[in-house]
């Protein structure tokens, strides 16, 4: 029985291989990205939030015991409480002596206990309070983007990395990235404030000119 044998040279081969997988490309079409012709940006800061917690044990009298708040205030460095952190107290129980302790601890650092406070797995011992740090992060997903490039663009369309500065500089610089989400209001009356005294002393005030011009001579010997 002959045998035939088939010899492909190295382009030939390549010709080949070519002409297999360009039916395979031409069957899935490249799917084109919207084209954004507004001003607003697509890339927006992002907020999350992630809630620390740590329940405290008051002692029989429902005071803070000194080895509870040593604990209380390891923990509150380790974390690096500072500006920007909510903290709340998440149980209803506990002595008021108690809850005015971590209150105490707290305010070291320059920071009040909340009212409300997120809903947490589990519950805090019989007779003590259970804190919770909330700690909010901004960051802008996808930026900085350079899938398209400017000059291949033929549609008039924003590129696609258009507005990743302002939104990674917003989201790095804002101290409460949870005003980001909820805003906050303003319970300033600008009529008590200290500028608003100033503006209006400086308008009540009468013009350096009212009295008239002063009149002078040359005189001389």
């Amino acid at each position: 029985m002959e045998k035939t044998s088939f010899f492909f040279r190295p382009a030939a081969r390549a010709l080949a291989l070519c002409l297999v997988i360009a039916p395979v490309l031409a069957a899935a079409p490249a799917v084109a990205r919207k084209a954004e012709r507004g001003v607003e940006s697509a890339h927006q800061p992002v907020v999350e939030r992630t809630d620390f917690v740590f329940d405290v044990t008051g002692e029989s009298d429902g005071t803070l015991g000194s080895a509870d708040r040593s604990r209380l205030n390891a923990w509150f460095s380790a974390l690096r409480l500072g500006y920007g952190d909510h903290v709340s107290l998440a149980s209803a129980g506990g002595s008021l002596a108690l809850r005015d302790a971590v209150g105490e601890v707290v305010g070291r650092y320059g920071l009040l206990v909340e009212g409300d406070a997120p809903v947490t797995a589990g519950e805090a011992p019989a007779g003590g309070v259970r804190v919770v740090v909330s700690r909010s992060t901004a960051s802008v997903p996808g930026c900085p983007s350079w899938r398209d490039k400017a000059e291949a663009d033929f549609v008039g369309g924003l590129s696609d990395n258009y507005g990743c500065a302002a939104a990674s500089n917003l989201a790095a610089m804002v101290a409460d990235p949870r005003d980001l989400v909820e805003g906050r209001a303003s319970d300033i009356d600008p009529t008590n404030g200290v500028s608003g005294k100033a503006i209006k002393a400086y308008q009540e005030k009468a013009p350096t000119g009212a009295g008239g011009l002063q009149a002078m001579s040359a005189g001389g010997k």
